[in-house]
């Protein structure tokens, strides 16, 4: 059976806190990120974090890899997304506002499959665009 571009990725990751480099926010002081395939193809990834002032948040996205927009219930945050998966190393994720691309966030694998870097540009309303580094770590399952 032949294995999609982004494979590599399913799992689960452990954020490296020191790793975090943020130019919008506090990075997070702990989080985890699962990465599945459902059985209609679809990605979806939790995303767990823990601020830096113990508050807890679960984060849910979830779409076929095809880099087509979809539907999304995010409020005024965002009205569509888009995953892709860009190569067996690189699965992105975009959010939209009424047809604007507001947010994208690249996921890296490196060459060993054993860390994710996570880089999420924003695009604010004047004109900047904050960039969050993170870097995640696979955790082996036993």
């Amino acid at each position: 059976m032949a294995t999609a571009d982004h494979d590599d990725f399913l799992g689960i990751w452990e954020l490296l806190p020191d790793t975090c480099q943020f130019e919008q926010g506090d990075p997070p002081r702990a989080g985890t990120y699962r990465i599945e395939q459902t059985d209609d193809g679809a990605v979806r990834f939790t995303l767990r974090l823990t601020h830096a002032d113990g508050t807890e948040v679960t984060v849910h996205l979830e779409g076929p890899p095809d880099g087509r927009r979809q539907p999304f219930a995010g409020g005024e945050l965002a009205d569509a997304i888009a995953i892709e998966a860009v190569s067996p190393r690189e699965l992105n994720s975009y959010a939209y506002w009424q047809g604007r691309q507001l947010m994208v966030a690249q996921r890296q694998l490196d060459d060993t499959g054993l860390h994710m870097r996570v880089v999420q540009a924003v695009h604010l309303p004047d004109g900047t665009r904050p960039v969050n580094v993170s870097i995640y770590r696979r955790v082996l399952e036993h």
